[in-house]
This record gives structure tokens, sequence and C-alpha cells, in this order.
């Protein structure tokens, strides 16, 4: 605990930039203390999500739940599930699973976004506010300048604003993102019109080819008349498939009844670890802005649904301090760099099977597609639970090991 402390909490002014989740998520749980006044600030007109679905897994869950938004979610579970060689439509590895109300659950990221946004109290979110940049304010807080000509100052900056987050860069001027070779191209299509399609299973799977895949999932609850199927091509795919010597004819045949035009492509960029996502005692990085992984474990809204949550813990916690924004981001940071850490320590792990499933041929693909899912663990190769630290991560109980752990003097900032 920090050492100062004031008899009462001082108000602190909190501006989030970024509406997406990480930024909903951090002005959903700030917005409950009492003396801290919210204003997320976003930069288009409306909320807005680009993609077609996403994972939510038991670590977002459990955060949708203490922010009070888990109801209003609905999605289709992704499991039973398969891995299929993209060529044959063989499976290589099944999913088994029993679908329950909290378990792993794809939906459309607008739904999601709007479930969390109905939670932010009034008022709270500005639209058509793109930040430009943050000036550093001596003795005081930090200045925020929009592309409007406007400006604003707030005690404390919380950066939520993507990948390409305009407040890192304020931060870390000389932080670059590189291509990673990949492009994603996602959509979604009507779960009706893949009906007619012999033996299609309407249910999520991945499809590999030598160097990519096809992901497919059903994004909306199973008893909605309307429900949509998501399509995901790494790479290109959508364009190889469409020669049905290549992929499995069903794939093909699915693919096709996509409307044109319908695609988005999503160039994947990714950018090294920093070694703390705070900086200036003031401004603190969430989400994607404070760990450019490329998506590497699909779990993206996962960590920034945690990581708006622990803001809010940490600076609840801090508030006696003379410095509370200071101390709170101290403590923050002590909680979530060393978790990105681990990350990017899993991923550099892992390049070594990376470069030999580059090396793919078409004539080996099926012995190289087992091998790899012996070698990731999917097959249950790895321990039972070797990453239930990123996808059952409870975050309440994280908070509650850190606070353990400084009544004992474990802690030093």
């Amino acid at each position: 605990m920090p050492s100062a402390i004031t008899e009462e909490p001082r108000n602190i002014d909190v501006a989030i930039i970024g509406g997406g989740v990480g930024g909903l998520s951090a002005a959903i749980a700030l917005s409950s203390l009492s003396n801290v006044t919210v204003r997320l600030f976003e930069r288009h007109p409306h909320l807005t999500e680009y993609g077609a679905g996403i994972s939510i897994a038991e670590n977002s869950w459990k955060v949708l739940e203490l922010l009070g938004a888990a109801d209003s979610i609905r999605g289709a579970p992704t499991v039973p599930g398969a891995k299929r060689n993209g060529y044959t439509g063989e499976i290589v590895l099944p999913e088994p699973g029993i679908p329950r109300k909290r378990g792993p659950t794809r939906v459309r990221r607008t739904r999601l976004q709007a479930a969390l946004g109905e939670q932010v109290p009034n008022g709270v979110i500005k639209f058509n506010k793109k930040l430009v940049s943050l000036e550093n304010v001596e003795f005081g807080g930090v200045r925020l300048v929009f592309q409007d000509g406007t400006d604003a100052t707030a005690d404390l900056v919380v950066g939520a604003d993507g990948i390409r987050s305009a407040v890192r860069q304020s931060l870390f001027p000389d932080y670059q993102l590189r291509y990673t070779g990949n492009t994603s191209f996602r959509t979604l299509c009507s779960a009706a019109a893949l009906r007619h399609i012999p033996d299609f299973p309407l249910q999520t799977s991945w499809w590999f080819g030598v160097g990519g895949h096809v992901y497919m999932s059903p994004v909306d609850d199973p008893s909605d008349p309307d429900a949509s199927f998501e399509f995901s091509c790494r790479s290109g795919l959508e364009r190889d498939v469409s020669d049905p010597a290549n992929y499995d004819p069903r794939i093909v045949e699915a693919l096709s009844q996509v409307p044109e035009g319908n695609w988005k492509e999503f160039a994947l960029f990714s950018g090294p670890c920093i070694e703390n996502i705070t900086g200036w005692d003031k401004v603190v990085l969430l989400g994607d802005a404070s760990h450019p992984l490329a998506g590497a474990f699909g779990s993206g809204a996962g960590f920034a649904l945690q990581d708006g949550w622990i803001i809010a813990r940490a600076l609840e916690h801090t508030q006696l301090s003379r410095d509370s924004v200071a101390e709170a981001l101290r403590v923050f940071d002590s909680i979530r760099s060393p978790y990105y850490r681990k990350m990017y320590e899993f991923r550099e792990s892992q390049k070594p099977l990376l470069q030999k499933v580059r090396q793919d041929t078409f004539e080996n693909f099926d012995s190289t597609l087992r091998a790899r899912m012996n070698e990731t663990g999917l097959a249950g190769k790895r321990p039972a639970g070797w990453m239930d630290w990123i996808y059952k991560s409870d975050i309440e109980k994280v908070w509650e090991d850190y606070l353990q752990a400084e009544r004992k003097g474990e802690h030093v900032h």
C-alpha cells in the first residue's frame, strides 16, 4: 500500500480513448467509482466494430459477469467442433464437448459491443473525437488534442485505441508495428444459404491447408431464425479454394454463397513486447494497444475486458494515496505486464514449429498437419489445462491473489 495517505479520496478525471471492448469495459468499471469522472472519446460517429465474430471463453465470461453484461450476450457454442484437413475434409482432431451457458462461445462483434455499451452511463461517450496527440503537462495531468481542433485535460488517460494506438505513439514514439506476412479475410453468411450443401458441418471447425486455413463457426443463438455463419480465411485462402482441385468441395461451395463484395480484408500486424504498459505516471495502455500480437491467442476481447476491470480495481485500491493515479498504474502494471510478457515468450517458443509449418508441401501435408497437432498440444500430447492461464484465467482471483500477496508484503513498486 502507498505510504502517504489522505482522509478522503480526491476526485479523478479519466479520459478513455477508444470505444471498443477494452474502452467500454474500463468505462463501465471506472464509472462505478464515486470519486471518478469518466469520459470516453470515440473517433467514429457511433460505436463501430469491424470483423465478423469474436470468441468468448471462460476468461471473458467472468469479466462480463462482473460488468453486468453477460446476460445480454447471445451466440453459438463452439463445442463440439473439429480440426480438419482442408483438402480431404477428414477430421484430424475432434473437439468434443457439451455446450453450456457460460462455455466457449462465438458471437457477433457488434452484439458484444452493444451489450457493453448498454452498461455505460449516459453522457460518458463523446463521439467524433479522434485523438491526434497527448501532451504531458508538468505538475498536472495530460492534455489531449483532437483532430477537430478541440482539446481536453485529464488526470488519467486510458489508451484503449487498438493496435494502431495514438496513445501508444505518444508514449513510445519509436515503437513500430510490422506486417506479419498474413492477411485475414472475414465475412458473415446466412446459415440458411449453407443448408443445401450435402454433409456440410454446421459447427465450429478449422480446415487447414498449405500456408493457411479456413475457420468457420455459427455466431448466433441456434434458435435464431436469421442465424449467420462466420468465415475467416487466413493468408488469402478465399482466392485459392475457388479451385475445386484444391480444397474440399463443401468448403468451395460454402464460400461461393458469400455475396460479392462482402469480404473484409485485414492485414495482420504485430509489435514487440512493451516492458511497461504505463507512462508518465498518468497514462495506461489496454487491450491491443498494449500488446499487438496479431490475434495470436484468439482471446483479445478477454484480455481487453480484464484490463478494463483491473484498472478500476487498482484506482479504487489506491484512492486514499496522495498520488493515487501513479500508485494505481504501478499496481496495474505489476499485474498485467508480466502476463503479456508471458504471452510473448510463449509465442517465441512456438516459432520453430511455425517455421516447419511454412515449409509444408501438398505431398506431405497430412502427415505434417497431424504432427503439428501433436507438437502444439492440440492432440493431447501436453498436460491437461496447459493453456488455462489464457482461456480460463479468473481475473477476480488474480486480483484477490494480488491483495493477499500485498498483505504479506510481497509487492515492491
